[in-house]
């Protein structure tokens, strides 16, 4: 008897109603006698949990810092409210408020372990650092007044919080409860001012006296507040408003920082005006008159060390006239003034100190600067304050990200090799001390495999990044704008106005990790291929080709005007067409009406160019101008090393460039492709007011779709292909070039001669007469639709964000999407090299190309490769597209293939070898013989075994039998959006369809029967960063740009989820506590120490008593359930568990009882009034009422 697996049965189950419909739609195409051989799938949904894993790169829209010195941790708040932290290299953690409020500050509780931050909503929050995934334990919403500046002391549980009232509320950090003690603003002010003195900008504690508070106001007004006698001891006032105020470790002065630009420093027990007055940056004038006001001084810290001079750091202060100046950090240090530039504006600056008490010398050895878009750490203790190498991964913004790829399980010998090439790039220069920011611990790394990272970006670099085991460190940085001329002034850009900046953005990547060939395609219609040499050459003259695809009615006419095209040859049977390369840039050229013509758009450097270790050029590929049209954006690009070629395609068509004889092979547009075997036919449409040509030529266009293409004579092919380039209204013939199928070949071979007949004169008369006609129209709309494609395709850190209704999220986001005559913008959205069976009488796989559009049509084209070795540089590459084979709904996005048991194979390559160094004779030899093996098994393969194709669209995935070309499994993915990214991926020793929709789900399903096995809402589609990141990889991983300057990981892998609390570092570590300053035998003996304060006696609720509940109200939060499940396991975390659960009830049981006692009381004092209105009406008739 059959034994049922019910896991297998409740997976089926979960596909629906319409797998159901499907089967038995299979099942009607495949009758039980000819039932596709089964293959044993084991992955099932079990395998599968979604879950976020790490976010590396810089906080984006940071607001605010704070440094654990005993810790050695850094804080970095957002103005999104997410929170980053920062230990050792390797030890970093995100955290995310749940309200999105961005944080105005931040307060560690030193070797405490914990954390709080202030948020412009009015809320603190105390984060738990003690777990590995830190968490809320309290939360405090303050509801009738504004927090704008916290301070919390050292080794203190009590927080002061002021407000913009001007009132200072004090919190218990361990019950995050609000004490009965207030600092109202008019006690501490009183008489001193006769206006409100505007929020509280600074609180601290005299550094001698925890009983003395200085409060800061925004006003200019400083008060020392006796915290013990409740009343203020000093009050300094000054006419410009106050930025921020800084102590002396002595506690006999601070230093103000004004909106001025000036520095005043105060003797506390001389309020009346300041010892000293300094204005960094402001010009000293004769006759002793102040100083030209300068820019606001935002922050001042005042360091001291023990054998010298104080620090006096601050940020801001420049002199207005310095108009452009970058931003400057100050370091003023006895009578040296060093100002430091920034790169980007200044957000916050800490001081790093050997103690963290306040009441020693501070001992500075840093400055920690933090930027809009980086992280500085500067060395105060060498000359000339050089910056510190920063280990964190901060770097991705360099350059804004335009594309993404992610690459898991590559070969062992990749990251070693990347890293030494990458090594050299390094600048000098840097402080030769150690990263100071050290704390933490490194998690466990579970994983065996490395995983590698590219990012593309706008200024054309290509950085490589190692990703394994949840860390990232930047290998190597790629520039590809090296290869081309750079415009000295803005009037020398004739040929990049194709983007309006940023001409050399990356916008594909395509890369074979075992054989380090390297692809890109850029924004200027450009695709750079690149090898990879550990030595340095110098290559004299840069090879370069240029491909003139952009198809345009227009254009059907030769160089010399009245002769016709010749015809075209079979393709099967088609003899390469020399194309000679070219050697530099060509010359503008101009067609007839004085239009651009023939000429790319960028320029190709004609010097020799050195090129260091690492990537170096091989081949440069730029597509034309034609007829006064930009070329259109590269839509989709692969590269085959086993093969030696390269394709790319576009809305106008495909090319294929044979990169090793540097020749083109093939230059066709969409529609030319398909052919007339195409079972989905293209009606015809002609331009408006044009007849319909009479005679042989309706005759000879009169088409059966069933026809084979190798049996339509060449003379019926080139009518049909004329006439679908006239009617298909914006399709572009080179002019001056020969006929497609020509364009189909490698050099070394003849061209096929021309026929002279009735037929042909008849053909070139109806041209004549359409491009007359059509010329204008067909410019005037081809260049609407160029400026609207090239906006459509731009990335989007060069444009503003699009909304999820705009266009460009219709069914193709290619830039194809137009309004007008979508059939004849069929983009190339697809590209698959192979080994399989290209047509159904195939008895052996061979090498071929499988290319997807944007209107779902998947299409073969056969590759004959000549021997390898020597012959394979001589002999001819042979292209014979083979028409389609199948349609999809929606654009087609990958394409992958198994092999008769189900596994994954993979493209063939040619591993990595250094092709710069000399070869011996006997390694020549072995060349010769030598030819590129396919490493996928089909080349193993008997040929009774058979192979699936994998091919996912926007809305559908199909899996294909080969040779037959039977659909054996479909599945409709999504009805009401479409997928922005597919992958088929490896997980737990099988494979996958991985799929990420715009609507926010992310699907996998089985292969090959398309079994849906997971499906969870993770993130909707709110911008086109996301869809221009988001990939899948092997292992379950995946990741996306999730802001401008952060990559977020994730996981749909059980198994890495299980183990993520093991990887993911420490950030709190068990750490003494360094010994307070000795106070000295005779500051002991007569009291001139520090004081310290009973804070618990003052602020307890015995002595200030209850605070107002309508101020603020304690939300508890999850952390104390997190921070259980995190550190306890067994029988002691399922005590703590069940300890805290009964702790929640027993207090939601005593909140029942107080509300229950409340409305008995509420019960007892109605019965009693109604019982007094009864006596008092008891014995009156109804009329005396």
């Amino acid at each position: 008897m059959r034994k049922f697996n019910i896991r297998k049965v409740l997976d089926g189950l979960t596909a629906g109603s319409s797998s159901a419909s499907q089967q038995q739609q299979l099942q009607q195409q495949h009758p039980p006698g000819n039932r596709e051989p089964e293959i044993q799938e084991t992955l099932q949904s079990e395998h599968f949990q979604l879950c976020k894993t790490v976010r590396h790169g810089f906080p984006y829209q940071p607001s605010a810092l704070a440094f654990d010195p005993v810790q050695k941790i850094l804080a970095v708040g957002t103005q999104t409210g997410a929170l980053r932290l920062f230990g050792r290299p390797g030890v970093e953690c995100y955290c995310q408020h749940d309200s999105g409020a961005a944080v105005i500050q931040l307060q560690f509780l030193i070797n405490e372990g914990a954390l709080v931050s202030a948020l412009a909503d009015d809320t603190l929050h105390l984060w738990n650092l003690r777990q590995k995934r830190p968490a809320i334990l309290h939360s405090l919403k303050f509801c009738r007044e504004r927090v704008t500046f916290c301070h919390l002391p050292f080794q203190s549980k009590w927080l002061y919080v002021g407000t913009e009232r001007g009132n200072i509320h004090i919190v218990n950090v361990e019950s995050f409860t609000l004490s009965g003690y207030v600092i109202m603003w008019n006690k501490a002010i009183e008489l001193s001012s006769k206006s409100h003195p505007g929020p509280v900008v600074h609180i601290s504690d005299n550094p001698m006296d925890e009983g003395k508070l200085l409060i800061g106001f925004e006003s200019g007004t400083v008060v020392l507040w006796d915290l013990k006698s409740k009343k203020a001891d000093y009050r300094y006032t000054y006419d410009e408003a106050i930025h921020s105020v800084a102590w002396h470790h002595e506690g006999k002065q601070f230093i103000c920082s004004h909106s001025d630009g000036t520095l005043t420093i105060w003797n506390v027990r001389s309020p009346a005006k300041p010892v000293q007055t300094i204005t960094p940056h402001g010009k000293q004038l004769k006759d002793g008159k102040k100083p030209e006001p300068c820019k606001p001084i935002l922050k001042v810290e005042f360091k001291t060390t023990r054998p010298g001079e104080p620090f006096i750091i601050l940020s801001g202060g420049l002199s207005y006239d310095t108009v452009g100046r970058r931003p400057c950090l100050t370091v003023m240090h006895g009578k040296s003034t060093a100002v430091l530039e920034m790169d980007y504006s200044i957000v916050d600056f800490l001081t790093l100190c050997e103690t963290p008490y306040p009441n020693d010398f501070q001992e500075p050895y840093a400055v920690v600067v933090l930027l809009e878009k980086d992280l500085v750490l500067i060395d105060l203790a060498q000359n000339g304050y050089p910056i510190f190498e920063n280990p964190y991964p901060l770097s991705i913004h360099e350059s804004p990200v335009t594309c993404c790829e992610y690459f898991a399980d590559c070969p062992v010998d990749l990251i070693p090799a990347l890293y030494s090439v990458g090594a050299r790039q390094k600048r000098q220069g840097y402080s030769k001390k150690e990263w100071p920011i050290n704390g933490g611990n490194w998690g466990l790394g579970a994983q065996s495999y490395s995983e590698i990272i590219i990012t593309g970006h706008a200024d054309g670099s290509v950085k490589f990044w190692d990703a394994s085991a949840i860390n990232l460190q930047v290998l190597y940085k790629l520039k590809t704008s090296k290869v081309f001329e750079k415009s000295r002034n803005k009037d020398d850009k004739p040929n990049t106005d194709i983007v309006d900046e940023d001409p050399y953005a990356i916008q594909i990547i395509s890369w074979c990790p075992e054989s380090r060939m390297l692809c890109i395609a850029g924004v200027s219609a450009h695709v750079i291929i690149y090898r990879f040499s550990k030595q340095e050459v110098i290559t004299e003259v840069i090879p370069m080709l240029e491909v003139r695809l952009l198809y345009d009615i227009s254009d059907v006419e030769s160089p010399e005007g009245e002769q016709a095209p010749p015809l075209p040859t079979p393709v099967g049977s088609a003899n390469p067409q020399p194309v000679p390369p070219q050697s530099h840039p060509s010359t503008s050229s101009s067609s007839s009406d004085g239009l651009r013509d023939n000429v790319p758009c960028l320029k190709v450097k004609n010097s020799p160019l050195k090129q260091s270790p690492g990537y170096q050029t091989e081949l440069v590929i730029q597509l034309v101008w034609v007829s006064g049209e930009p070329p259109q954006q590269i839509t989709s690009l692969a590269v085959n090393s086993s093969y030696g070629l390269v394709v790319f395609g576009n809305c106008s068509g495909i090319a294929m460039v044979d990169y090793l004889q540097k020749a083109v092979l093939l230059n066709l547009g969409t529609i030319e492709l398909c052919g007339s075997s195409d079972p989905y036919r293209r009606e015809p449409r002609s331009p408006r007011k044009s007849r319909q040509p009479s005679g042989d030529l309706k005759e000879t266009a009169v088409f059966r779709d069933d026809v084979c293409r190798e049996n339509i004579s060449s003379r019926e092919e080139q009518v049909q292909w004329l006439r679908s380039s006239v009617t298909a209204g914006l399709c572009d013939i080179s002019e001056g070039t020969v006929a497609p199928e020509d364009r189909c070949k490698s050099p070394t071979s003849g061209s096929s001669s021309p026929h002279n007949s009735d037929d042909q004169q008849k053909v070139n008369n109806f041209i004549e007469k359409v491009k007359i006609k059509s010329r204008k129209f067909s410019k005037m709309v081809a260049s609407d639709i160029a400026k609207m494609s090239r906006k459509l395709s731009l990335p989007t850190d060069l444009k503003p964000d699009l909304d999820i209704k705009d266009n460009s999220f219709s069914r193709s986001r290619s830039s194809s999407v137009t309004s007008i005559d979508k059939e004849s913008r069929e983009a190339i959205s697809a590209l698959h090299f192979c080994e399989t069976f290209t047509r159904k009488a195939d008895s052996a796989p061979s090498p071929c190309l499988w290319v997807g559009t944007t209107l779902g049509t998947v299409l073969v084209i056969a590759l004959n490769l000549p021997p390898g070795g020597e012959q394979r540089l001589l002999q001819p590459v042979i292209v014979s597209p083979s028409g389609t084979i199948l349609r999809l709904k929606g654009a087609v996005l990958r394409m992958a293939f198994l092999d008769s048991t189900g596994c994954l194979m993979p493209p063939a390559y040619e591993s990595w070898k250094e092709h710069n160094v000399p070869e011996e004779k006997d390694e020549k030899e072995k060349l010769k013989k030598r030819r590129p093996v396919s490493v996928s098994p089909s080349s193993s393969q008997e040929i009774s075994e058979n192979q699936y194709a994998v091919i996912c669209s926007e809305k559908q995935a199909k899996v294909i039998s080969l040779p037959t070309q039977n659909c054996a499994y479909k599945q409709n993915i999504t009805e009401t959006s479409f997928v922005l990214r597919g992958d088929i991926v490896s997980l737990s020793n099988s494979i996958c369809l991985a799929c990420f929709c715009a609507n926010g789900h992310i699907m996998t399903f089985s292969l090959p029967s398309l079994r849906p096995l997971l499906d969870v809402y993770y993130l909707p589609l709110t911008n086109m960063r996301i869809a221009r990141t988001f990939c899948f990889t092997n292992n379950g991983q995946a990741l996306y740009l999730v802001s401008p300057t952060e990559i977020q990981r994730l996981t749909y892998s059980q198994e890495t989820c299980e183990n993520l609390q093991e990887m993911l570092g420490e950030l709190f570590t068990p750490v003494e506590t360094p010994e307070a300053p000795n106070r000295g035998f005779f500051k002991g003996l007569f009291g001139g120490g520090a004081q310290s304060l009973d804070r618990e006696e003052l602020f307890g609720e015995s002595s200030s008593g209850k605070a107002s509940r309508s101020l603020a109200q304690h939300i508890p939060g999850p952390g104390g359930i997190e921070g259980v499940k995190g550190a306890a396991s067994g029988v002691v975390g399922e005590l703590a568990r069940a300890r805290l659960a009964l702790d929640e009830r027993g207090q939601k049981l005593s909140d029942l009882e107080e509300r229950t006692a409340a409305m008995l009381s509420s019960a007892d004092s109605f019965s009693k009034h109604a019982h007094e209105m009864m006596l008092k009406y008891k014995d009156k008739k109804w009329y005396q009422f």
